[in-house]
């Protein structure tokens, strides 16, 4: 016997709901949708060798990513609750997996602490080149701006609270009017922009190269690189792009309606991710090819390398100002979603207030930040995870290769275990509601198979941090 039926029943009347599908999708997307498809996904691509690890990757997204998405989705619209009390509705009389719920609402806490710092960064440099400061801009005075700023403790601050500010305002609104209203606008103006940026950067002389790298399969580079080494990028590249494991997709889970199956919802969201993240490609790979720039550079391509790019096109400030507000777009589309998940939790287990909750996390958030922003900084002294490393990888460290993939384990075992919620409940829940169904068939697959995965990319990538090299 699982929880108390009366209590589920008073908390689904009192439970916020989205008033639309779209909205929900739009929501859930704009989670997974941030710096991991806009940033990461193309100088990942374009160092493994572009279209060949595209494809590898895309396998992964749907043998890791989509089963993991129904089972968060199932867990948050069954309890009609944030994770803090989604397992503790849900499990067996006596049972302990409630233990998760605060585990993984620290997740997103931590996700925060920098992600809103380097959310900063972007919305600083939307600012500086709409103002024209990098017109004039060379390779070597956009590297200087970019140390310089990470050097600066007062302007790193100024940002980040910037960021937090306005998620806050937001969330603070409501879910309705402000949540959900917001992000769909952000999510419609945010694909508008990258299509249209496509469709220039694609037109630069030179840039078919770049489509043809992208596009084209060639399973000869992909070999070059080692295949396990690529095959371990795309898994990790899957894993991670979706933020599951830390509640994230459970609360936008607990505020639909039963209309519509759980799986092909799910298959909408990711394909929704993963457009956005190839386009990005056909933003950035172009670019790269028509003026001669390696699109595997690593994370500089962002802050360093592309504002040059830009800067060499006719109209440079303008097609520089419209990219840093679309990857402003991306950046806030999530830090919305979590802030979400933050106060959904505070209002679950302390029944306060959505106000209060947002204008005390506001405060929270901004305090919890600032080891980040210094860690480039007044403590860059620090190296955590060994030399050239700082407070920002410690986190991203805890986050991506910890509290993920156990988040992940937690809810598969959940699922599929007698001992938790169970097969029988999950496949129900699941597969309520029209659309694509989550086949039966897949039960030891995903109950042993999935696991097995999960755990290797857990080991690997404490072996990358601490063995290797």
């Amino acid at each position: 016997m699982t929880g108390d039926p009366a209590n589920k029943i008073i908390q689904s009347t009192m439970r916020e709901s989205l008033g639309s599908r779209l909205g929900f999708i739009f929501l859930a997307a704009g989670c997974a949708i941030g710096l991991g498809n806009v940033w990461r996904f193309p100088f990942i691509a374009g160092k493994y060798g572009g279209a060949a690890f595209v494809l590898v990757y895309l396998v992964f997204l749907i043998l890791l990513g989509l089963p993991v998405m129904v089972m968060e989705f199932s867990v948050g619209r069954a309890s009609r609750r944030n994770i803090g009390l989604a397992f503790k509705t849900l499990e067996p009389r006596g049972s302990k997996w409630h233990f998760y719920g605060p585990v993984g609402i620290a997740g997103n806490y931590l996700l925060m602490m920098f992600y809103t710092t380097v959310t900063g960064w972007i919305l600083y440099y939307l600012f500086s080149i709409a103002r024209g400061k990098f017109v004039y801009a060379t390779p070597e005075s956009t590297q200087a701006f970019f140390t310089t700023m990470l050097g600066d403790p007062a302007t790193m601050t100024l940002w980040m609270v910037v960021t937090v500010f306005f998620g806050f305002l937001i969330t603070s609104a409501g879910l309705r009017a402000g949540v959900e209203r917001i992000t769909k606008i952000l999510m419609a103006l945010l694909l508008l922009l990258m299509l249209a940026l496509a469709v220039h950067s694609m037109t630069l002389p030179g840039g078919a190269d770049g489509i043809r790298f992208y596009l084209l399969p060639d399973f000869g580079r992909l070999v070059g690189h080692g295949a396990g080494e690529v095959v371990f990028a795309a898994m990790g590249q899957a894993f991670f792009t979706l933020s599951l494991g830390i509640g994230a997709m459970t609360i936008f889970g607990s505020y639909i309606g039963k209309e519509r199956s759980l799986t092909g919802e799910s298959v909408r969201i990711i394909g929704l991710d993963t457009f956005v993240a190839i386009v990005s490609g056909l933003i950035i790979f172009p670019a790269c090819f028509a003026f001669g720039v390696n699109p595997g550079a690593g994370p500089g391509l962002l802050f360093v390398t592309l504002p040059n790019i830009f800067m060499q096109m006719p109209g440079g400030r303008f097609w520089g100002s419209i990219f840093f507000l679309f990857m402003s777009f991306a950046a806030l589309s999530t830090v919305i979603a979590v802030f979400e998940n933050i106060i959904s939790y505070w209002m679950d287990t302390r029944g306060t207030s959505r106000k209060k909750a947002s204008w005390l996390n506001c405060a929270a958030i901004i305090a919890l930040s600032l080891p980040c922003v210094f860690g480039f900084n007044l403590l860059a002294g620090f190296e955590p995870l060994g030399a050239g490393t700082n407070i920002l990888d410690l986190e991203d460290f805890i986050v991506s290769a910890t509290l993920l993939p156990i988040g992940v384990l937690v809810f598969i075992f959940f699922t599929t275990m007698r001992y938790g919620w169970g097969w029988s409940a999950f496949i129900a829940e699941a597969n309520t509601g029209k659309g694509l169904q989550y086949p039966s068939w897949a039960k030891p697959y995903t109950r042993f198979v999935l696991p097995l995965i999960i755990i290797i990319v857990f080991i690997k990538g404490y072996w990358d941090i601490f063995m290797k090299g």
